[in-house]
């Protein structure tokens, strides 16, 4: 077997409940929920007993998947698995830096807390969501976005599959150009149009924020949403453009599997990654732990 590469899943993944069987089964898991609790009472309440448009708030949103996120890296941890290598997609960048030790937990905690809170402050200030396109090419998305004021390609997920973010009536009209191009258009559960410049004062105001942390060199190397590449020591750059710059998760996919990762192990809600990865790279392993039994599961596949 190669080397296993751990993913952290983004927003729009959460769900309900999310965590519960961690917190209950694994004392790995309870703690760090606990710990986080402390920091940012409620946080477990929204998890396990959250409304679904509770859990959709962006402030509430980050917290709560961090949380989840790093309860699953614990659990698995503990079973003996690691990692040679991490990224995470959008706010999972957050819990990939906190999980290779460039932050401490409750550090990365609090950046979580405070990126949540300044994207949903830019996102209630401006009328913008994200849609997903599929089945039509880069260039082509690329193309439609720069015929309408204000419509960007921020996530290139996978083969076939871009996120944009625009104006929310403007999207409105990009849809439809998108469905007479041949592709589809799927409007996100967002509150926002993240990763693009709709979110200029959250990323300054966050770039702000990251200048008194001390970051330490991550223990395996870790991927940064940005360039696609592994951080140097540019944290607090990569970790504020990337708020208003496309996340490039096919990109990175491609280079870890370049650097001989051939099993990716998603830590979070959802199954999202997993299916990005597949169509990104087909001959890769991919697991995902989320509750007991993707745990047991992923375990038993990987070692």
């Amino acid at each position: 077997m190669g080397q296993i590469a751990f993913v952290f899943s983004g927003q729009g993944a959460q769900y309900p409940g999310m965590g519960k069987e961690l917190f209950d089964a694994v004392p790995e898991a309870e703690k760090v929920f606990r710990t986080l609790d402390a920091i940012r009472p409620g946080t477990l309440e929204q998890c396990f007993s959250g409304s679904e448009e509770t859990l959709r708030q962006t402030a509430n949103t980050q917290p709560c998947m961090f949380a989840m996120e790093m309860a699953a890296a614990a659990a698995l941890e503990a079973r003996g698995v690691h990692c040679d290598a991490a990224a995470g997609f959008s706010l999972g960048e957050i819990a990939a830096l906190t999980y290779t030790g460039a932050v401490s937990l409750e550090e990365g905690f609090r950046l979580v807390c405070a990126r949540g809170r300044l994207m949903q402050e830019d996102a209630e200030a401006k009328e913008s969501g994200m849609a997903a396109v599929l089945k039509l090419t880069p260039e082509q998305v690329e193309a439609l976005c720069s015929q309408y004021p204000n419509v960007y390609p921020v996530n290139y997920n996978c083969p076939g599959q871009i996120s944009v973010a625009g104006g929310r009536e403007v999207l409105k009209d990009f849809q439809k150009a998108v469905k007479e191009a041949g592709g589809r258009a799927i409007p996100l559960k967002v509150q926002g149009g993240f990763h693009s410049p709709f979110m200029a004062d959250a990323a300054q105001k966050f770039a702000a924020l990251l200048e008194p942390v001390v970051f330490q060199t991550p223990q395996v190397p870790l991927y940064s949403n940005y360039t696609a590449l592994p951080y140097t020591n540019d944290f607090r750059q990569l970790l504020s453009q990337q708020i208003v710059n496309p996340v490039r998760w096919q990109a990175i996919i491609e280079h870890m599997a370049e650097q001989g990762i051939d099993t990716f192990v998603e830590l979070g809600p959802g199954k999202t990654l997993c299916g990005l990865i597949a169509k990104t790279c087909p001959q890769a392993r991919v697991f995902h732990v989320e509750d007991l039994e993707s745990l047991e599961e992923t375990r038993k596949g990987v070692q």
